[in-house]
């Protein structure tokens, strides 16, 4: 995925706890209800302001091997994530019993950050975060998403509401604004986020192989994510 931050920053990503047999009821509706655009586009929002609040050491947009991928996870719907600007990566992940799945195969947020990495005084409008986003997702190619070498062929075009992001100290913005520091800790407004975007119903327990691919040539960017997800089964209450 791609990312603008301030003027236009783009980068990538892609992206709960062990539930219930309650919460896993709860995912299995939430998945329903996130279906119609209104919710989705809600749902793109809180994946962002999920992937952007956690320090980059243990960040999952940073995460080659699979090992960050419960950091930050609470709903019955669980995040997941390409790589940072793009790039190649294989994931080892379990995900509890009855999580739905979100992730975006390609996507690009803007947000306002004035006086930070390059951008003036100055704010920047919705109307040109938007186009800025728009732009990027205009380019994409190539797009592919698998589950178990079966095609999945539910890609949604999602444009996100207006939102905001909180940053901590050590976010991922840093090393593409300067170094550590760069990117103040705050709150950053407006964002928004457009992007293509895939829900799953939870999948059955045991091991499965989630495979996405994404490229928009124009900007050099390529990104292809392999998740092996092991599937854990919750327990009941009697």
């Amino acid at each position: 995925m791609k990312l603008h931050l301030g003027r236009a920053l783009i980068v990538s990503a892609f992206s709960v706890i062990a539930l219930s047999a309650t919460s896993s009821t709860l995912a299995q509706q939430a998945a329903s209800k996130a279906s119609s655009e209104t919710d989705l586009d809600e749902l793109t929002a809180q994946w962002w302001q999920w992937a952007l609040s956690i320090p980059t050491l243990v960040n999952p947009l940073e995460d080659t091997t699979g090992a960050n991928c419960m950091v930050g996870q609470s709903n019955p719907v669980w995040f997941l994530a390409g790589f940072f600007n793009g790039s190649a990566a294989t994931r080892s992940c379990a995900v509890p019993e009855g999580a739905a799945l979100f992730f975006p195969v390609i996507n690009a947020i803007n947000f306002n950050t004035p006086n930070v990495c390059g951008q003036g005084p100055a704010s920047i409008s919705v109307k040109d975060l938007r186009a800025f986003s728009a732009s990027f997702i205009a380019g994409a190619s190539n797009l592919s998403v698998s589950v178990d070498s079966q095609q999945v062929t539910t890609l949604k075009h999602i444009k996100s509401i207006v939102f905001d992001v909180a940053l901590p100290g050590d976010n991922v913005f840093n090393a593409l604004c300067g170094g550590l520091g760069t990117v103040p800790p705050n709150i950053y407004s407006p964002a928004v986020d457009d992007g293509i975007y895939v829900l799953l119903k939870p999948l059955k327990v045991g091991q499965h192989s989630l495979h996405f691919h994404a490229e928009n040539v124009s900007q050099s960017f390529v990104e292809d994510i392999t998740y092996v997800l092991t599937v854990v089964p919750t327990e009941s209450e009697e």
